[in-house]
């Protein structure tokens, strides 16, 4: 038997398997060390953790049910919001714009994904949170206040809020990439549509099916920053642990309840830390913190 050739070519998808594994080896460390620090909440609450909505860390009882749902909800809503608008610009800057319009406005759109997360969160709150109160949800509550959605007082501050600030936060994200994929398919799906005797928007609509693995895979990117966006969530959301049907009252998430209670989780079931693992300085009798060096 021939010994096998070892060629550029062979190397090259060797190395790009190794890579593509490398992913999933990643994901499944994460996977793991995020059970095995949490192993003893689960040992202590198990699944009922996920549907109780106590949260009292005097007592050490938690569920998040409230902060599941509010996760949900605020970023369901968001791409609500996004997606429409995030595609139909993209179109617009692919297929109709001309070509040295949409770079321009794509580039301005993309420096959007730029700006810290803390300021969309400044701006919600000062800017968005008044003309919600004081237009928007007052109009809402007189007008549509019969459906559940819409019910309560205009605060100004909570799930509506977070799901719009949400919403302008991941469409520079589905702007780029759609009109990137739209750019990248063929011309002659186009031609051979309007060849065929299809009307523009027809045309545009063939490559928008040829182009659709690409925009959906920019929802999903969309869909990750806005399950894990904190600080800007956090600002605007009212971050109270209640389960409420209206878009209008205080909700949390997952990722605004971490940064809240993060300085203050000072119990080893809090932190869900293994149950082997050393308590921190100030919870061990008899000893003191350590002293930082003078300098």
């Amino acid at each position: 038997m021939k010994a096998a050739r070892i060629t550029a070519d062979g190397l090259y998808r060797a190395a790009l398997g190794g890579a593509a594994a490398l992913v999933f080896v990643v994901v499944a460390l994460i996977v793991f060390e995020a059970a095995r620090g949490s192993g003893l909440s689960i040992r202590t609450f198990g699944l009922g953790f996920l549907t109780s909505t106590a949260w009292d860390p005097v007592s050490e009882k938690f569920g998040a049910l409230p902060y599941i749902y509010g996760t949900v909800v605020s970023s369901a809503l968001a791409l609500l919001l996004a997606v429409p608008l995030g595609i139909g610009s993209a179109v617009y800057l692919a297929e109709i714009a001309p070509r040295r319009v949409g770079a321009i406005v794509s580039f301005v759109i993309e420096l959007l994904a730029a700006i810290p997360s803390i300021v969309y969160g400044v701006w919600g709150f000062f800017v968005l949170a008044p003309w919600l109160r004081t237009a928007i949800e007052p109009w809402l509550i007189a007008h549509v206040g019969f459906v559940p959605l819409f019910r309560g007082y205009p605060f100004g501050i909570g799930m509506l809020n977070a799901a719009i600030v949400l919403s302008i936060m991941v469409v520079p994200t589905i702007v780029s990439i759609s009109r990137e994929v739209l750019l990248s398919t063929p011309r002659s799906l186009r031609e051979a549509a309007l060849a065929l005797g299809a009307t523009p928007a027809e045309a545009i609509g063939v490559a928008l099916d040829a182009a659709r693995p690409g925009i959906l895979g920019a929802v999903i990117l969309a869909l990750g920053r806005a399950l894990g966006e904190t600080m800007a969530v956090t600002m605007v959301i009212g971050n109270t642990n209640r389960i409420s049907a209206s878009l209008l009252a205080p909700g949390s998430t997952l990722a605004s309840v971490i940064a809240n209670e993060f300085t203050e989780a000072t119990g080893r079931l809090m932190r869900a830390r293994r149950s082997s693992a050393a308590p921190p300085w100030p919870s061990r009798p008899g000893l003191a913190p350590p002293r930082s060096p003078r300098s």
